[in-house]
């Protein structure tokens, strides 16, 4: 599809909601460049930009990177995508990197996947993984052929730390407590898209028809 005017989406999603899967699908059928705060970090932390070792040093020391010094990664380069459509992925997370945003970009919708937290729980604590080759297996869709090892080589799986219950529980109480108010943000400034579901594959139609319609509508207000 080739957009008549640039069009820019924030997708929000906590962990395990399928947010890559449906970001993926957005990016090929629409042709937005799909920005993900993560990749932006990393690679500035492995540059060792000023930036990326100003957070190097917060993460370090375990504290939160300030929202300021993420606002600015962020919006650095987004400045160079001035005159491209995007969907931007893990960002904001904060009411404070939402006004940062508004205040540089214009953001036409806000894609929220509601999962519900029993799903993500059983989809993640499902999760086995091969660390020497990062083979990820799920034991409820995607099961390894011998119970607890690896398809190829034949060696143990293991469970991450981030895919235990309770770590899994705390990760998602945080990720609702850090991002309501941003979820109410974008609610209020009448941009926020909510789509329920409990698999990525019944939830997905449902995004594709939203966009499809919403980029109609941009193009008949351009025309």
């Amino acid at each position: 599809m080739v957009l008549q005017r640039i069009f820019r989406a924030v997708i929000m999603g906590p962990p395990g909601s399928g947010k890559g899967t449906v970001s993926a699908r957005i990016t090929k059928t629409f042709g937005l460049s799909h920005i993900s705060s993560g990749d932006i970090l990393r690679s500035n932390i492995s540059n060792k930009s000023e930036l990326g070792l100003l957070m190097k040093c917060c993460i370090d020391q375990g504290q939160l990177v300030p929202d300021d010094v993420m606002s600015r990664l962020i919006l650095r380069d987004l400045r160079a995508m001035d005159h491209s459509s995007w969907l931007l992925d893990g960002f904001p997370r904060t009411v404070p990197q939402a006004e940062a945003l508004d205040d540089a970009h214009s953001v036409d919708t806000v894609i929220n996947l509601n999962v519900p937290f029993q799903t993500i729980k059983q989809r993640l604590t499902s999760r086995w993984t091969h660390l020497p080759t990062g083979r990820v297996y799920n034991v409820d869709f995607n099961p390894p052929k011998v119970p607890g090892l690896d398809d190829e080589t034949g060696e143990p799986l293991v469970q991450r730390d981030d895919d235990t219950p309770d770590t899994v529980t705390l990760r998602l109480k945080a990720y609702e407590n850090q991002t309501e108010p941003v979820l109410e943000y974008y609610r209020s400034n009448g941009v926020l898209e909510t789509f329920t579901g409990t698999e990525t594959n019944m939830i997905w139609p449902h995004v594709e028809a939203f966009l499809h319609k919403k980029l109609f509508s941009v193009k008949q207000k351009v025309a």
